[in-house]
């Protein structure tokens, strides 16, 4: 489907290459596909220059060294990366856009893919070696978590997963954001 795929890609360039403010997404594996597999599909200048204005929320929070009005929501989260945001370099600023958040122990969980790779963990067919990868370190460490730690994946698939493994709800952490900032808006 490369054809449907550069005509997409052709159809969101155009709409997004109208200016020259950041285009922020909250969906790792979305996001960051304006930079990577938007360059090999349409490569140029207008591919090159959104590419640099892609960033998800938390990279362009700490760009903009943002000063919120936070308050503290939890003792701890526990944040797994999704793959996307690992290979892109943008994990650390998850990591950092948390620990913002006064008082909030921000644990990186030392993990792999959680096993859904997108829609592979859907698939019947691919359920059960899924299921073993993300049973690898991520459903143990989150397991492991006191009850009232949160739970912290930015990928949709990541949260689906974290929750029919462990039965634990992991949060985006622009949800986690919106807590720490209250009634204060």
């Amino acid at each position: 489907m490369v054809d449907e795929a550069r005509a997409e890609a052709r159809r969101t360039l155009g709409a997004l290459s109208r200016s020259d403010v950041p285009v922020i997404g909250l969906e790792p594996s979305c996001l960051l596909t304006l930079r990577d597999e938007f360059n090999a599909l349409l490569p140029g200048g207008d591919t090159e220059r959104l590419s640099g204005r892609a960033e998800l929320l938390t990279e362009f929070l700490v760009r903009q060294d943002a000063d919120l009005p936070l308050r503290s929501v939890a003792p701890a989260a526990h944040l797994h990366g999704h793959c996307h945001q690992k290979s892109f370099g943008a994990f650390p600023s998850a990591v950092k856009a948390l620990r913002a958040i006064p008082g909030l122990d921000v644990r990186p969980i030392a993990s792999s893919c959680c096993g859904m790779a997108g829609a592979f963990g859907y698939d019947a067919r691919r359920l059960e070696v899924s299921k073993a990868m993300g049973e690898l370190s991520l459903a143990p460490a989150v397991r492991a978590a006191p009850a009232g730690d949160l739970i912290v994946a930015d990928g949709t698939s990541c949260r689906h997963q974290i929750g029919d493994l462990t039965g634990r709800d992991a949060l985006h952490s622009a949800r986690v954001l919106d807590m720490a900032l209250g009634d204060r808006r």
